[in-house]
């Protein structure tokens, strides 16, 4: 076994681990299944990273997210590490090359979608690869109780059957102590081995405050404050508003939501990630795999709908260990508006039926067929063609997961990919006969190696500069080496992917329990119902009410929040006033006075102030006034 120091520093450049960071590995690598909690920022990807590194075969990485995954590819290929994904949108013949190869051992880490673990073609393939161990992310899909919870993950379990004896280890940066028991019971732990990570970060200054001019205390905000930042909001309208704003009062600001093309969503990412753009306003769709180390604020616009959302995008503030600020701004408002946000997130049942009577419509997708097909899907585009509102059919859409009837990746954009479809040989004799082509296939070769093993990402327009020609006749030429079926070409995915992962069913077999649906709603309702309490409770230290949540018990306050900073305001404003009594009693000790007189015998220049002191005396019964404006020591 390779040494885990060794690796840490050639592959990545540390001289040692984080803290917990070795703990976990070694968990792992004694074969303990193991559960990680880390918050946001702690460096999870290592904790499974590291160890296969250290091990022999390929390690199974179940992933949610298809930007998380293909960005983790990317990053491990650059560090000279094989790596592979499976998800949602992928041709057939991609995915069978991918599980090949990965039975051949050519790969260090597979990242697979959870809704393709339950495939034949993966069941069959995964039982003849040398796999080390699996690694389950975002661990807290698993759970009912999770705030993102997803049916696919229930199936995990399965692989147990498949790949006895191997260890899992679950990751996770939000997970309530009844979500960590959940993940463990449900993965089927020999035994419980949770390694929890203190979610205290105290760093950051957790603010609330009731504000009805919002964007003047954002202002403000950004102002003081300095540095860069991000303005969470929930409608992708109010992002553009927002930035607009902003730029007019000379703040350098742009806007990000999941309805931009994908190179403008990733030119303005990588503008604020290199302080080009100090604040991005954005929707919840910002943020994820992004690891800025330099945000100093986050500035929540909107009511999130759970603690575990908040706390993981708030999160992204000052992982460089530096002072930071995570402030929500709400009004009475605000708090009506997430209650009928919750409700708008259940559509009645015969509604989200209509729905997916209506996506079979759209695809002219037969009853009884589909299962495992993938489509892009353009919400927007839906749902005016329906009729539809896009809100319902977004919620909609959730539950049809949840019933696991179909599944939608995240709106990330997924690079054109291509491979070699013939032997060397073969693809001499082709460039001999078609010397036109001949110039166009060996640039490919020289500018992408590993074609003949598997699907490489292709750049068009890359290929385009290199060969001096429009991208659009190098997209027609990749194309008619496809027809010739000398290559594979998989063209770029901009859209999500909607896979129905059964069959199509008829109105009359699609069952929705409403035991389930009641008991997400309600699950749901506690989760606002924290958050809301969360808003509200003024007078627990805000670090202290998040960590309680969390089941991580602090002793101290912060002493940093708004909490904390009030109530030393009030102790100040306590010892001040005690002093002031102190002096009042002893100037009347002396002699009856009037108020002008002990203004100017204790030198006290607040009227207002003194007045009220006064009239506090007098209400205990500390001091009489004999009358009308001259007072007594009792």
């Amino acid at each position: 076994m390779k040494n885990i120091h060794h690796i840490l520093k050639e592959f990545w450049g540390f001289g040692e681990f984080r803290p917990l960071q070795e703990d976990i590995i070694n968990s792992v690598l004694n074969q303990n299944d193991t559960l990680a909690l880390l918050p946001t920022g702690g460096g999870k990807s290592l904790c499974f990273q590291v160890p296969a590194m250290a091990l022999d075969g390929v390690c199974i990485v179940i992933s949610p997210l298809i930007a998380l995954m293909t960005d983790q590819v990317e990053n491990l290929k650059a560090k000279g590490i094989e790596a592979a994904a499976i998800f949602s949108g992928m041709a057939h013949s991609e995915i069978d090359t991918t599980l090949d190869n990965a039975v051949k051992g050519k790969y260090k880490f597979l990242y697979v979608a959870p809704e393709r673990i339950l495939t034949e073609m993966f069941k069959v393939r995964v039982q003849k690869m040398k796999v080390c161990f699996v690694a389950v992310d975002e661990a807290h899909c698993i759970s009912q109780w999770g705030y993102d919870f997803r049916p696919s993950y229930l199936r995990i379990a399965e692989l147990k059957k498949l790949l006895p004896n191997k260890t899992f280890l679950a990751l996770t940066a939000t997970a309530t102590p009844k979500v960590v028991l959940d993940i463990q019971e449900k993965l089927e732990f020999k035994q419980p081995n949770v390694f929890s990570k203190s979610f205290e970060r105290n760093n950051i200054a957790y603010i609330v405050q009731f504000e009805e001019n919002k964007l003047d205390r954002t202002l403000k905000i950004i102002r003081n404050i300095g540095g860069t930042g991000i303005v969470y909001v929930r409608n992708r309208k109010r992002t553009q508003e927002i930035a607009s704003y902003l730029k007019q009062q000379k703040i350098s600001s742009d806007f990000y939501h999941a309805g931009l093309a994908p190179n403008e969503r990733n030119w303005k990412q990588q503008a604020w990630k290199t302080n080009r753009c100090q604040v991005m306003v954005c929707t919840n769709a910002f943020g994820m795999g992004i690891d800025k180390p330099d945000v100093r604020f986050v500035v929540h616009l909107d009511v999130p709908d759970s603690l575990e959302a908040y706390f993981q995008e708030a999160g992204r503030a000052g992982r460089d260990e530096k002072k930071a600020y995570a402030t929500i701004l709400f009004e009475t408002k605000d708090i009506e508006e997430a209650q009928n946000n919750l409700e708008q997130s259940f559509p009645i049942i015969d509604d989200i039926k209509r729905v997916y009577k209506s996506i079979g419509n759209y695809y002219q997708l037969a009853v009884g067929s589909g299962e495992g097909v993938s489509f892009d899907f353009d919400l927007n585009s839906f749902s005016s063609t329906f009729k539809l509102n896009p809100v319902l059919v977004h919620h909609s859409l959730r539950f049809l997961e949840k019933e696991n009837y179909l599944s939608v990746s995240d709106n990330g954009y997924i690079p054109s990919r291509f491979k070699i479809a013939v032997s060397q040989m073969d693809l001499y004799s082709f460039q001999v006969k078609h010397v036109m082509l001949d110039n166009f296939i060996k640039l490919l070769l020289r500018s992408y190696s590993g074609a003949f093993d598997g699907f490489v990402n292709i750049y068009e327009t890359e290929i385009a500069k290199r060969a001096g020609l429009p991208r659009d006749e190098v997209i027609k030429l990749l194309q008619r080496l496809h027809s010739f079926q000398i290559i594979e070409y998989v063209a770029a995915k901009t859209l999500p992917q909607l896979t129905f992962t059964k069959e199509r069913q008829d109105e009359k077999s699609i069952y929705f329990s409403e035991q389930n649906y009641a008991f997400l709603k309600l699950a749901s309702l506690e989760k606002l119902n924290a958050m809301l309490h969360y808003l509200q409770e003024s007078n627990i230290c805000r670090s202290k009410q998040l960590l309680a949540y969390f089941g991580d018990a602090q002793k101290n306050d912060c002493g940093q929040c708004d909490v904390c900073i009030e109530k030393k305001k009030a102790l100040k404003i306590e010892a001040k006033t005690h002093d002031l009594i102190e002096l009042i009693k002893l100037k009347l000790a002396e002699s009856s006075k009037n108020l002008e007189t002990l203004l100017q015998e204790t030198k006290h220049t607040n009227k207002t102030e003194f007045i009220s002191v006064l009239q506090y005396m007098l209400d205990n019964e500390l001091i009489s006034e004999i009358e009308s404006d001259l007072y007594s020591i009792n």
